[in-house]
């Protein structure tokens, strides 16, 4: 078999555990099948290489160069919009800063979404005369609704009460952010979007086009080990606001 079958079969294995490790985090999507997908993918290639599949039907080759050319350069320049807004310290001084919402257990805020908490925590002590807003509706999964799970974390870490307004009724970010929108009384001190640093580019693009023109990222940081994941989700996430004319 050639090195590049070898490294197919490689990157197909290495697909199908990464998407089981993803299943664990046990978020309550379906999206680790993506890598399950991907996986076959690679199998399937190495598969038709060494059967000389591709020698034998140029044609297909041909389209099939085409195919995954194209799906490599729109991931590619995803991935350079995403990486644009992944440091993002945002402005000081914000009227509001909207901590958007993730998965809430019994035992508090998962992972990702303590990230988000202890970035808005560090920015509100820094920042004294801004409001938080926490936005997060209650998922099927979930004991309650996130804005209020992310309100007691913050009110346990020493965010007084009369800095947070909760908007519990949102399922996506493209909600999070037009629900927000309505809670805010003025905004010429521009607002600030808290989220892990993979899912900042989306979530100013969305608010800039709900309205919200003096907005800027507030980048909090995630798991590296789940990082592939997530920067693939926000490219799905991405495409899919285009599509739709959500940014």
């Amino acid at each position: 078999m050639s090195p590049k079958k070898y490294i197919l079969v490689l990157l197909g294995i290495l697909s199908v555990f990464y998407g089981i490790l993803v299943l664990q985090v046990g978020s309550g999507t379906l999206f680790w099948l993506i890598w399950e997908m991907i996986g076959v993918f690679f199998l399937i290639w190495a598969f038709l290489l060494h059967g000389d599949y591709f020698e034998t039907h140029p044609k297909i080759m041909h389209t099939f160069r085409v195919v995954v050319t194209s799906a490599i350069a729109v991931l590619v320049m995803f991935c350079g919009m995403i990486s644009s807004e992944f440091t993002a310290k945002g402005n000081h001084n914000l009227d509001y800063i909207i901590v958007l919402g993730a998965q809430v257990r019994n035992d508090g805020p998962s992972v990702v979404l303590r990230y988000r908490l202890d970035t808005a925590i560090e920015y509100l002590n820094e920042n004294p005369n801004t409001i938080c807003i926490v936005s997060g509706g209650q998922g099927f999964n979930e004991p309650f609704s996130e804005a209020e799970g992310m309100a007691d974390y913050l009110i346990e870490n020493g965010i007084e009460k009369n800095r947070i307004l909760l908007e519990d009724e949102s399922t996506n970010t493209l909600e999070n952010i037009r629900n927000s929108k309505t809670l805010m009384e003025s905004s010429s001190n521009g607002v600030g979007i808290v989220t892990n640093n993979f899912h900042v580019f989306r979530a100013v693009q969305l608010a800039k086009a709900q309205g919200l023109e003096n907005v800027c990222g507030i980048a909090a940081n995630s798991s590296k080990i789940y990082l592939p994941n997530n920067v693939l989700r926000e490219c799905c996430g991405i495409l899919k606001d285009w599509v739709f004319g959500n940014i």
